[in-house]
């Protein structure tokens, strides 16, 4: 009984190396083929390995069972997009109402929501409660962005929408940008003191939620739904570049990417852009699903001209997506 009771102990140990192996492996690679394994986050497959390795230890006394579990707690502190904020402990938090300086600097303040067309009422005054100057919206039709614009600013702000996007900012849209992808929209605010700042909204392609992993079909579903986010993706980049003087022109490059923030397709901004909940950001940063996030889709880059100083996701009742505020201040 003890030969069977340790072989079962070393099985189980054996099955944790073998999903941690896994586990490091699709994360930092990222490969397409196994672009349904990353759709969830990397600590929901490490509670499995430590379920294994507790297992292992309580039940059989595997003493390797010690081991696995600190390998886990330590890819997990480094792998997961959730403890990023653990070296923003000493970062402030910004709070709703107009945005405080930070360190006598003035501050932008941006913000980004789904509004999910409105199906769980209108988010106006939620957003309008943190008095951003720049507003991404997604999932909202021309005339809810409008009742947005107008919320905000009484009529004195701009807004471009366009199909189920709108851009909205207290400041003055200086020209629009024609894309050629649906969800997509890129337009130049003019500051106030001059400035000119691309601002650049996305709404990529719809996630694949096949989580059948039994399935071969649910994996060439995420395979081919993560191929064609990428080269949308791709599209809206090389419209940026070929409108502007990217990368010398200060650009925000936000919306909701229906990839984790963790996916590769945010590495494709990863040369030019700062993710702003990463670099300042304090608090749980998910998006989705409002009442139990697991996963941060909905996020705010800008480039080095822009500094981002403090970060939040707030919970809106008025829709299925949490809010992402950044405050930024230029270099």
């Amino acid at each position: 009984m003890s030969i069977l009771r340790r072989r079962i102990g070393w099985t189980l140990v054996g099955l944790s190396l073998l999903l941690h192996i896994l586990t490091v492996y699709c994360f930092a690679r990222q490969p397409d083929r196994f672009a349904a394994f990353t759709v969830l986050p990397i600590w929901l497959w490490g509670g499995f390995g430590l379920l294994l390795c507790c297992s292992a230890f309580y039940f059989f006394r595997a003493p390797l069972s010690l081991v696995m579990t600190a390998v886990w707690a330590v890819t997990l502190l480094v792998g997961a997009d959730e403890a990023k904020v653990l070296a923003n402990l000493a970062k402030s938090a910004p709070h709703p109402g107009i945005a405080e300086p930070f360190h006598g600097r003035p501050v932008i303040r941006v913000a980004t929501v789904n509004c999910a067309v409105f199906d769980y009422g209108d988010p106006s005054a939620d957003i309008a409660a943190w008095h951003p100057d720049i507003v991404l919206v997604q999932d909202a039709f021309p005339h809810q962005v409008k009742r947005i614009a107008d919320v905000l600013y009484g009529g004195r702000g701009d807004y471009r929408a366009r199909n189920t996007n709108g851009v909205i900012t207290r400041w003055k849209i200086e020209r629009e940008v024609r894309n050629p992808t649906q969800r997509n929209q890129q337009v130049t605010v003019l500051t106030p003191d001059g400035t000119r700042i691309e601002v650049v909204n996305v709404h990529l392609q719809s996630a694949a939620t096949n989580l059948r992993f039994w399935d071969r079909t649910a994996w060439r579903e995420h395979r081919v739904n993560r191929a064609l986010r990428r080269s949308e993706l791709g599209t809206v980049q090389q419209v940026l570049e070929q409108t502007t003087h990217f990368p010398q022109a200060p650009t925000i490059f936000g919306g909701d990417f229906n990839a984790p923030a963790n996916d590769i397709v945010h590495r494709q901004l990863g040369r030019d852009f700062v993710d702003a909940f990463a670099a300042a950001g304090t608090g749980w940063g998910d998006t989705y699903q409002r009442r139990f996030p697991i996963l941060r889709i909905d996020v705010i880059h800008a480039t080095r001209h822009l500094e981002p100083v403090r970060s939040l996701t707030v919970t809106t009742r008025h829709s299925d997506h949490r809010m992402v505020i950044a405050d930024f201040v230029k270099r």
